[in-house]
């Protein structure tokens, strides 16, 4: 039997409390750009066919995200990170899973302690330290880019599910952000999907509104369920088919804003975020930046990535399907 392979991509996989990360190593066309932005772009623009193939099924499944790593001239490493439905100017767990996955090759060598390194995303340069206890990684933190609020109280009128109120922040990504358990809205792996369409409505009212012409949709929905005064319990709904498994790194970031926006957060307070799954983030506010209108607040989240698969992908020649599929 003769088969003939079109294109081989090597990759590594991970999760990171339980949402995967597809480390893309090898296998890819050069990019140009100056910038990891510019060469994200540059990659939508030539190549969008291929996340597709590389994220979807059958390679894939709609809560795939990927990671490419790229050169940077302003940081220990550069990468940008792709989804099923959109590019992701920052990604939490998805820079987890790239840390555990740098260890993992080698690329970044452990031992006892932390080891630091500053990686360039679309959204900005972030810090990241891998924690390692006789070669064996026992946690990662990001110091994540500058987050604010963008919109607080707001009320917003979604059919089917009346005026939920939300606030909109910034985390490396936009998020409304939902009080479930006040709209009697539990977060339990057996309401997942009920809280993405809901999610998803919302989300789409959102981005309806006449006067947001000329500004970044809002990305996601993250819902909360506070379980204390600084733990909470986390879903971040993407799409109608599609949430975060981990607590989610960006989403959480946006909420320390916010949480710091309304007087509830001090700078250096433990805050514990809890995805559905019960996995968690350890966060706090490392610091603030700027004042006003230009207030930045900077969050640290910890958690941990756990390596799943090294593969490679292919795609054979005559396949039907070669490009992916995603059914909503």
């Amino acid at each position: 039997m003769v088969v003939t392979f079109t294109r081989t991509v090597q990759v590594i996989d991970s999760h990171t409390g339980g949402h995967p990360t597809r480390v893309i190593l090898g296998g890819l066309p050069p990019l140009a750009g100056s910038s990891v932005k510019a060469k994200r772009d540059d990659f939508r623009e030539r190549y969008d066919g291929l996340r597709a193939a590389l994220l979807h099924e059958p390679r894939g499944h709609a809560a795939m995200v990927g990671a490419i790593l790229v050169p940077s001239h302003d940081a220990d490493f550069g990468a940008f990170f792709i989804s099923t439905y959109v590019y992701l100017d920052m990604c939490g767990h998805g820079t987890m899973g790239l840390a555990k996955t740098l260890a993992a090759v080698s690329q970044i060598e452990v031992g006892d302690g932390e080891r630091r390194f500053t990686l360039e995303t679309p959204a900005g340069i972030v810090t990241v330290g891998i924690e390692a206890e006789r070669g064996r990684v026992i946690g990662i933190h990001i110091e994540n880019v500058g987050c604010h609020v963008l919109e607080r109280d707001i009320e917003i009128d979604v059919p089917g599910l009346g005026r939920i109120p939300t606030d909109i922040a910034y985390g490396g990504g936009r998020f409304a952000i939902v009080d479930a358990a006040s709209l009697g809205w539990p977060i339990r792996p057996d309401t997942t999907s009920d809280l993405c369409h809901k999610g998803a409505a919302i989300k789409a009212a959102l981005n309806a509104r006449p006067h947001r012409a000329g500004t970044e949709a809002v990305a996601s929905v993250l819902f909360h369920e506070d379980l204390g005064p600084r733990h909470a319990r986390h879903l971040v709904v993407l799409e109608a088919n599609k949430f975060d498994r981990s607590p989610c790194g960006t989403g959480t970031s946006a909420r320390l804003a916010l949480l710091h926006d309304r007087g509830r957060l001090a700078i250096g307070e433990a805050f514990t975020a809890e995805g559905v799954l019960a996995t968690r983030f350890d966060c706090r506010i490392e610091r603030v930046t700027g004042s006003g209108r230009d207030l930045r607040v900077h969050p640290s989240i910890r958690g941990n990535a756990f390596i799943t698969a090294f593969s490679n992908l292919v795609v054979e020649e005559g396949d039907p399907l070669a490009g992916g599929f995603l059914c909503r």
